[in-house]
């Protein structure tokens, strides 16, 4: 009975919990990071304006403090910055037991009577949210840096904020690459 409980109990704390935050870097690596000293906010565009200004609050602190110097114009690279979401299906199954009987020590059914009990499995819509930060040379309009995070969206608006600044510090904590 005792491991039927824990089966039980991870099984349910699997279903529950949500995947883990994404995140990438990519960069041209012929590129000379160190010539980089400033630059200008091309476009940001998230789900709506709080999310527009979150972000780029969020980008700017973390250019901030690698030294970087934001300017209104002629920077020496563009930052734009993306944000999209999606419905993406999960699927969860829940058991309602697995039987008695004399399947080893488990006693989980199957061999020598009982059974596995039932299954239920629903799809779930969650909502997934994507952020693009890509940094390009202003001169060139090469694309020389690019940052891509996506996380599960909750309902909690604070709970969002949390997981975007996490987010953006892992994104920005290799940069500028050497």
């Amino acid at each position: 009975m005792k491991q039927f409980v824990s089966f039980t109990v991870v099984a349910t704390l699997l279903s529950i919990v949500p995947a883990f935050a994404q995140v990438s870097v990519d960069y041209d690596h012929s590129t000379q990071f160190s010539q980089y000293k400033t630059y200008t906010w091309g476009k940001v565009k998230g789900r709506d304006g709080l999310w527009t200004d979150r972000i780029q609050s969020g980008i700017d602190a973390q250019l901030a403090a690698k030294g970087w110097k934001r300017v209104e114009t002629g920077g020496d690279t563009t930052v734009i910055a993306f944000e999209t979401t999606k419905d993406q299906p999960t699927m969860q199954t829940f058991y309602n037991g697995f039987g008695g009987g004399g399947f080893g020590r488990w006693g989980w059914g199957g061999f020598g009577g009982g059974g596995f009990g039932t299954a239920t499995t629903t799809t779930e819509d969650t909502k997934v949210g994507t952020l693009v930060v890509d940094v390009f040379d202003s001169k060139s309009h090469k694309l020389v840096w690019r940052g891509k995070e996506s996380n599960d969206l909750s309902n909690n608006a604070s709970h969002n904020e949390k997981h975007l600044t996490q987010n953006l510090a892992k994104m920005f904590r290799k940069f500028p690459p050497s």
